[in-house]
């Protein structure tokens, strides 16, 4: 029992012996810090600098055409509408872009031959994946967080803070769920990679396209429906939708309520019908509402899916490369010996049997 127990308590200091590895790795490494770090927050100042805007002018033309006078109390309770609708957009992308940059150490680990010392040391497959998952997990919590809190003192510079003790708490469970989403995807999905080069083409053409397929960028409902329908099994896409229900519940309150009791205008539920169909945080997949219970339950069920999926390829996760060339060549290099040998022998008997 002892033994055992001995057995079980290396096992969990070994884990994260080589969760701390990791994690040290990836920090050394300044340059790709600092561009894991600016990854969100460039697509957070492309949005202030040039999309906002551009957002902004489509509900201007919205409450032209209905009549709405734009009055400064009206125009703050939009923009922080409009401002949380992209900002929880963009934490549900950075969740997937930070986690799959963070997956470069994996990589690096196979190319650079670091897997090749871990298989042969008596270190169980299981724990070296469980530590890359866990590492992984940890970094992509902590840049979200840091975004987060850029997120929140840009609301408080422009007075469109409406988020009380309780978002604050629903806003990091909801970072913790989509986080763990995302970190299964993107481990499950770089198991397969082997080489730098091809990790440095999937980050590349894999961010650009997810922000439009996860609706980080623009309302599913403006995609093409076949689009849509490959949207629907993306586990991002529920992830944004919950992060833009943490961040909108309460000024998505507070603003009908100004719209119903104190500005009474007689369109004012259409323009909050308008407006929730921009910038609303309910999914439409096929005329099919899917409402934020169903979006947590979706997305726990890729949870679920991607786990399962890790555990069965999980020995790619840490395959050392070249293993399988250098046991075809010996293979070869056997075949050829024994083809010559063979040749030899019958090459003698020939000059045997014409001697005789």
């Amino acid at each position: 029992m002892q033994n055992t127990a001995k057995r079980r308590g290396s096992g969990t200091e070994i884990f994260f012996q080589l969760t701390r590895r990791h994690l040290l790795v990836f920090f050394k490494n300044k340059v790709r810090l600092m561009y894991t770090l600016l990854v969100p927050v460039i697509v957070f100042a492309v949005y202030i600098l040039f999309l906002r805007s551009l957002e902004l002018s489509t509900v201007v033309n919205t409450l032209h055409d209905l009549g709405i006078e734009q009055t400064p109390e009206l125009m703050n309770y939009i923009e922080t509408l409009v401002d949380s609708w992209m900002l929880s957009g963009i934490a549900a992308l950075a969740t997937i872009t930070v986690s799959l940059q963070t997956n470069t150490v994996i990589v690096e680990d196979k190319q650079n031959g670091v897997n090749r010392d871990f298989v042969s040391s008596p270190i169980n497959k299981n724990t070296l994946i469980g530590s890359y998952i866990l590492f992984n997990f940890l970094v992509t919590l902590l840049i979200c967080i840091v975004y987060l809190v850029i997120c929140f003192v840009y609301l408080a510079c422009k007075a469109e803070f409406f988020l009380g003790f309780a978002d604050f708490f629903r806003i990091f469970g909801i970072l913790l769920y989509a986080t763990v989403s995302s970190t299964l995807m993107t481990v499950f999905i770089c198991s397969f990679i082997k080489t730098e080069g091809t990790m440095a083409s999937l980050i590349a053409v894999f961010s650009t396209a997810v922000g439009f397929l996860i609706g980080a960028y623009m309302p599913l409902g403006m995609l093409p429906s076949g689009v849509q329908w490959l949207c629907a099994f993306i586990p991002g896409t529920y992830a944004c939708s919950l992060l833009r229900y943490s961040f909108m519940s309460t000024p998505v309150a507070e603003f009908s309520d100004y719209i119903v009791n104190v500005l009474q205008h007689p369109d004012g539920p259409q323009l909050i019908d308008t407006l929730m169909g921009m910038f609303g945080y309910e999914l439409e997949f096929f005329h099919v509402e899917v409402t934020v219970p169903f979006q947590a339950v979706a997305l726990a069920v890729f949870i679920l899916i991607f786990l399962v999926l890790n555990i069965f390829s999980g020995k790619k996760l840490t395959a050392v490369l070249g293993v399988g060339k250098m046991r075809r060549a010996r293979r070869a290099r056997a075949a050829q010996a024994a083809k010559e040998g063979a040749e030899e022998t019958g090459t003698d008997g020939g000059t045997r049997q014409g001697s005789e």
